[in-house]
């Protein structure tokens, strides 16, 4: 199994680099993860804005040569891993803007007659890894989990992915956060996930 990694967080001093770091080591103990690709995006450097004008249109977005590096590594990849921060009850602007010039259509997803298109990403199963300052149950119990719904089902579902795993972690800044169980948490979980 191959897996990409997508690391959007500013801070290589962070709790969020400390959850990328275990994806990294159990990845890597695991035998059935043959090769791991990590993609950091702000040590990218990657520019999350969206141009469109005479020279650049949106119907031509999966063929950019400026994002060509990017849609090989989603084709090579086997399994996808999100790691990043809930701020404002969804990812950061950084990690929506990479899936807004990524997951185009006639790379992602192909346009049909019908309600949905065709999902051109299908049998590429997805973990999301993402912490929050403010409890765990607050993005179920305040926002109608519209992280989970936006992510399941206006991204992952429209583009063919339906095994999408999460892994919320609240209570991130309290010392009573249980920090530490919940990295072993994931740890233990890439040292042993088969798909």
């Amino acid at each position: 199994m191959k897996t990409l990694v997508i690391y959007t967080y500013p801070n290589h001093k962070s709790l969020n680099y400390a959850f990328l770091q275990e994806v990294i080591k159990g990845s890597n103990e695991n035998s059935n993860i043959k090769e791991l690709q990590v993609l950091d995006l702000y040590e990218e450097g990657f520019n999350p804005l969206l141009v469109f004008n005479e020279h650049k249109r949106r119907r031509d977005m999966y063929r950019d040569p400026q994002t060509e590096k990017y849609r090989m590594q989603i084709t090579w990849a086997d399994k996808i891993v999100f790691v990043y921060p809930i701020w404002w009850g969804r990812p950061p602007a950084m990690l929506m803007g990479y899936i807004d010039q990524l997951f185009a259509a006639n790379f992602a997803y192909r346009d049909k007659k019908g309600l949905l298109p065709e999902g051109l990403l299908k049998g590429k199963p997805v973990v999301c890894v993402s912490t929050m300052k403010g409890p765990t149950k607050y993005p179920l119990l305040w926002l109608n989990n519209a992280h989970k719904t936006l992510m399941r089902k206006a991204l992952f579902n429209f583009v063919g992915i339906k095994k999408v795993k999460f892994f919320e972690f609240g209570n991130m800044e309290s010392p009573k956060g249980k920090q530490a169980k919940k990295l072993e948490k994931i740890y233990r979980y890439f040292k042993k996930v088969a798909r």
